[in-house]
């Protein structure tokens, strides 16, 4: 962020605050073009926003203040100076929904307490759609006031020209731009009467004090209610699994009930189709940030697309046919090329873990960590009869110690070193995990890690329990 643009969120912040400015943080920038920079006073501290699409800035502000009205949760507006593309709004902190999935998962094991979490999250979202839409003026959306079939056009071409072309995958141009005006037929027979986010994924949720606050959404407009679902249930690195996916999916028609006058039955008949093309979207804006503008880490995300689209097109029943866009959907998921996207393996951060017995010793070269401030589950009178349970372990761990808010800070550490050392072009990263007998705590947070960084990062991870090893061996 430039000088002058700073000392303009500064003094806009101490013009609002009537508070001294003591210091601040930039945030790392996102798929957007907008800035963020974090204003920390002696007693305040607000977000500043740095946006020279003017359009862009009063779509936000003017939604925010009106979901803002109608009780959302969303931030409050807290000073703007339009002349210098700058605005002020409340500051929820830095966690992000989508990396609290990642921190509490354990596979495809979602814990109750996170469950929660995505249907307090869905919970909202019903309100934003129904609620929100209640005197919004779409006047200033931008930069359409609907999700009609111009912008559906413009959402299929950007998969057609960012993704299917960059990706070499072959296709008949006018047959599928046929194929385009039916499937937007298809989709402008669904109810479109509602606020639809636009881009609401687990990205665009903050969580502040365990409640879901919600950003990012400039880009909403008029639309159907099952765009929004989609984009958040089928985000790509998100990852849920199938299962959770049809509870979160009953949960919101649940929701949905109480407001008598939605079509249920009728948004269940258009669901995969939106889904459909909330995905092709997404593969556009992966294509085009990661093919075209060669950022990286969007490539990341197109193997778990690939993953979840192969899911999608068995659900599809469409009563119109469709044949070439199929043909190249199908070419998609089987394409060589999209399978081995992105950073080559011999190019690739190597991250070498693992676990160790302190009785033995071992000759670290990088982080270690001591897992022996954790609760040994051999000292638990059940451990005895329950350790060969493979549930008890994980059990233990998650409900009566402190192992997952001591891998917690372990992971932000990790966060940090993994982005330092792709930046520098490092190829190895090592890291350790021991406890006493190398068996139980560390290997536990060994593995862990492991899943982490792989559910993260398209890195290759290398795990080893020595102790494990040579009992096996």
């Amino acid at each position: 962020m430039k000088k002058t643009i700073k000392q303009n969120i500064i003094n806009l912040f101490e013009q609002w605050s009537g508070d001294q400015f003591v210091r601040t943080e930039l945030i790392p920038p996102s798929g957007s073009y907008r800035e963020y920079i974090r204003i920390i006073g002696e007693e305040k501290t607000a977000m500043g926003v740095y946006n020279t699409d003017k359009k862009e800035n009063n779509a936000f502000v003017t939604f925010s203040r009106h979901f803002k009205s109608k009780g959302l949760p969303v931030a409050e507006i807290l000073a703007v100076d339009e002349s210098k593309d700058i605005y002020l709004q409340d500051d929820f902190g830095d966690t992000m929904l989508f990396d609290y999935i990642q921190m509490e998962r354990k596979g495809d094991y979602f814990p109750a307490s996170l469950i929660l979490i995505l249907k307090k999250t869905i919970k909202e979202l019903v309100r934003f759609q129904i609620e929100g839409h209640e005197g919004l003026d779409y006047s200033v959306a931008y930069p359409r006031a609907a999700f009609d079939k111009q912008s559906m056009m413009w959402d299929l071409n950007y998969f057609k020209y960012y993704f299917l072309k960059l990706a070499k995958i072959p296709f008949d141009e006018q047959l599928l731009e046929d194929d385009y005006l039916k499937f937007t037929d298809y989709l402008l027979q669904a109810p479109s009467d509602y606020f639809l986010y636009r881009d609401f994924q687990s990205r665009n949720v903050m969580l502040k004090d365990g409640e879901p606050k919600f950003i990012d959404y400039q880009g909403g407009r008029k639309g159907a209610l099952p765009y929004d679902l989609a984009s958040l249930l089928y985000d790509a690195k998100a990852d849920f699994p199938e299962a959770l996916r049809e509870e979160l999916l009953a949960y919101y028609l649940e929701e949905l009930s109480h407001y008598n006058h939605i079509d249920i039955e009728g948004f269940k008949s258009l669901y995969y189709a939106f889904v459909l093309i909330r995905m092709m979207q997404a593969m556009g804006a992966f294509g085009f940030r990661g093919f075209y503008e060669k950022k990286e880490h969007f490539l990341q995300s197109i193997p778990y697309a690939l993953r979840d689209l192969k899911e999608v097109l068995q659900h599809l029943d469409f009563p119109v046919q469709l044949p070439e866009l199929m043909t190249a959907l199908e070419r998609v998921c089987d394409s060589e090329f999209l399978k081995t996207v992105g950073v080559s393996k011999e190019d690739k951060l190597n991250v070498f873990i693992q676990s160790f017995s302190y009785r033995r010793g071992i000759h670290p070269n990088g982080f270690v960590f001591d897992c022996r401030i954790i609760d040994d589950p051999v000292g638990d009178i059940r451990f005895e009869e329950s350790h060969m349970n493979s549930e008890f372990l994980p059990t233990f761990f998650k409900e009566e110690t402190c192992m997952h808010a001591f891998l917690k800070s372990i992971c932000a550490v990790i966060d940090i070193a993994i982005e330092k050392s792709q930046k520098q072009q490092n190829k190895q990263l090592d890291i350790y995990f021991g406890c006493v007998g190398g068996q139980h705590r560390s290997v536990y947070a060994a593995g862990f890690m492991a899943e982490y960084i792989n559910k993260k990062y398209d890195i290759e991870v290398n795990l080893r329990h020595q102790e494990l090893d040579n009992v096996e061996a």
